[in-house]
């Protein structure tokens, strides 16, 4: 009997090892068709998420309603299971380099508890050879079984966007891959059990893997060229966003928009394909570019704040700053890799007083990550104000509101353009 089988008529269990923003909608879809065990190394997020609470505060209490689900912290509760996905982070470290140490770890634990005929299909996002090159070799030494004789591999990138309830695991085409034709059946049937939009099943585990990677690298790509058009127009004295409302006109111009590029994606994909890139003797020059661009655009908007302040002959030792929102992306409180740090300290390096607010971060994660909390109480004597995250509450506010808590001739930053043709007493300025 194939391990589908087995899994639908519940004579197995299907394991997910890390029960992130990823992991723990992939592990509540399986639970209502499926016997699951959700595994992850954090028991204080075990305990939340027994009490349906999601910790990434992504899901709501009802999501965990009707689920056959196993939470638990101890890696020996995954014997129980045969078909083992993995969807642990895979973030880059201080020189932008490839960080595998989540994925090598959580490879380890699902090694301790292989049987033969066990299948594990890896989601976290990868530069392409990395589940046979890294991750294969971790599970044959620690298990002592074979691959392909043994157990199974598979590649199945996740796809979901955090704070996106349009599109979510079940209307997103799934990838699917593996290690040979069986394992790519079993692979692909098992996922369309939780995908109503079906799944594409790519020929190898490295085409799927390429596929994911270059997905974010693209978005990375085109956002950098808005940016530097930014950059540009504004030295021109011409605002981008009226630009990109003309061109967009045309049927096919491609409609993205400058920003601040953080997050666990489109922040950190491109620089594992850059990665494996030297390995075979080529320096890829558009994603490196587009990175280098990106990765500047914190600073840029600290120091054309600082240069318009200084231009109202402004003592910038005495001025003071509120930065409106500090995680990677609107109505999410994930702040993994948030962009606007960047400017926050810049502007700190210039002695800025900085005010920090944001309706979703959690102020102590905030110190942990990057030495700055939330403030209590908004002042009302702003030299400046950066709007930096686009969240939904932050529409509602007017510019009454804003002229409220600043002195006179204060500067407004609309890093995203959101209140564009709305703000006419403030000084405006956006990307």
């Amino acid at each position: 009997m194939s391990i589908y089988k087995k899994l639908i008529n519940k004579e197995t269990k299907l394991s997910v090892i890390g029960l992130g923003y990823v992991g723990l909608p992939i592990a509540l879809e399986f639970a209502r068709k499926i016997k699951v065990v959700g595994f992850d190394i954090k028991s204080d997020r075990i305990e939340m998420m027994k009490n349906r609470i999601d910790p990434s505060e992504e899901l709501e209490a009802e999501a965990f309603d009707g689920c056959d689900i196993v939470f638990t912290a101890n890696a020996d509760d995954l014997r129980d299971a045969t078909f083992h996905i993995v969807s642990v982070p895979t973030p880059i470290d201080k020189n932008n380099l490839p960080d595998l140490t989540p994925l090598l770890a959580a490879s380890r634990t699902v090694g301790k508890v292989l049987k033969k005929g066990d299948y594990v299909v890896y989601e976290s996002t990868v530069y392409p050879g990395c589940t046979e090159e890294d991750c294969i070799p971790v599970l044959e030494e620690i298990s002592g079984l074979k691959f392909k004789e043994d157990f199974m591999v598979g590649f199945s990138p996740e796809r979901i966007n955090p704070g996106d309830k349009e599109h979510t695991l079940r209307t997103i085409v799934k990838i699917v891959s593996g290690c040979c034709d069986e394992s790519l059946d079993n692979i692909a049937k098992t996922y369309e059990l939780v995908v109503d939009a079906g799944v594409h099943r790519a020929p190898t585990i490295k085409v799927a893997e390429s596929a994911k990677v270059i997905e974010n690298t693209q978005r990375d790509v085109n956002i950098a060229l808005i940016n530097e058009l930014s950059i540009l127009f504004n030295r021109m004295g011409i605002n981008t966003y009226d630009v990109l409302e003309a061109a967009g006109t045309k049927w096919n111009f491609l409609k993205f928009s400058p920003g601040l590029v953080g997050g666990h994606c489109i922040g950190v994909d491109p620089y594992y394909l850059a990665f494996k890139a030297q390995e075979y003797r080529y320096h890829p020059q558009i994603i490196k570019s587009g990175r280098f661009v990106n990765d500047s655009m914190g600073y840029y908007v600290a120091k054309q704040l600082v240069k318009r302040m200084i231009g109202q002959n402004k003592n910038i030792l005495d001025t003071k700053v509120l930065v409106m929102g500090a995680t990677f992306k609107e109505d999410v409180s994930d702040i993994r890799n948030a962009r606007i740090a960047d400017t926050i300290h810049e502007l700190q390096s210039y002695n800025v007083k900085v005010d920090v607010v944001d309706p979703f971060a959690n102020s102590k994660e905030l110190f942990d990550e990057y030495g700055f909390g939330l403030c209590e109480n908004i002042a009302d004597d702003y030299d400046a104000i950066i709007v930096g995250v686009n969240h939904k509450p932050y529409y509602e506010l007017t510019e009454e509101y804003f002229k409220s808590i600043t002195k006179e001739k204060s500067i407004f930053f609309d890093v995203k353009g959101i209140y564009r043709n709305k703000i006419t007493s403030l000084e405006y300025m956006s990307l």
